[in-house]
């Protein structure tokens, strides 16, 4: 079952994928997503709130959604941890073509190599 939905979530144009607040609130957010293996991977801006939230918890919630972030389907529970951004970015890149190129160039430029971070996604039981 894991691999058929790892399938579909990576194959999938977005991920929402909903960290925790230290309250716990859930914070949604969609995302562009590839699978790697096992785990889906994530690419963003190291000091986001997504990561802040990530680093100090790291259950989350992940589905799959549209560009605005409305769920399209049912949310599993995942295990996401910070990692080198570098083979996301080469996957995402080949997935999303110029677009996810110019997107991910343009971060690295206003942020630097350092100022990027990966999230690598883990579906738990």
């Amino acid at each position: 079952m894991h691999d058929a939905l790892l399938e579909q979530l990576g194959n999938g144009k977005y991920l929402l994928v909903t960290s925790y607040k230290k309250d716990g609130t859930p914070v949604p957010t969609p995302v562009w997503v590839v699978r790697d293996g096992a785990s889906l991977g994530v690419w963003t801006v190291a000091d986001s709130w997504k990561a802040k939230r990530i680093r100090r918890r790291p259950d989350v919630l992940v589905g799959p959604c549209d560009v605005r972030g409305q769920a399209t389907g049912d949310p599993v529970p995942a295990t996401a941890e910070l990692v080198d951004p570098a083979p996301y970015r080469r996957l995402l890149a080949r997935k999303y073509g110029l677009v996810g190129r110019l997107v991910m160039l343009g971060s690295r430029l206003r942020r630097g190599a350092d100022g990027m971070v990966g999230i690598r996604i883990t579906l738990t039981d």
